[in-house]
Parts: structure tokens; C-alpha cells; sequence
């Protein structure tokens, strides 16, 4: 479970670094990616 949780966050790191374009947006997808692992 914790190799596919961090697997997880590799990939949303990736993407999120292709979708924000400022360090402040990047900041934001991070915040918003450990929500999402912390409600489930």
C-alpha cells in the first residue's frame, strides 16, 4: 500500500509541475494532492 501511495505522489508531483506555471501555483497542487491523500 505505501509503494502505491508513493507511486501516487511521484505522478501527481509530474503533473503538477506541467500544470502550474509559478512557484506559488505549484505550492497550491501540493497542498491540494496531500488533502486528497489525507481524506481517504
Amino acid at each position: 500500500m505505501k509503494k502505491l501511495i508513493a507511486i501516487f505522489c511521484v505522478l501527481a508531483m509530474g503533473a503538477s509541475l506541467t500544470a502550474c506555471n509559478t512557484v506559488q501555483g505549484f505550492g497550491k497542487d501540493v497542498e491540494r494532492g496531500g488533502e486528497k491523500i489525507q481524506g481517504k
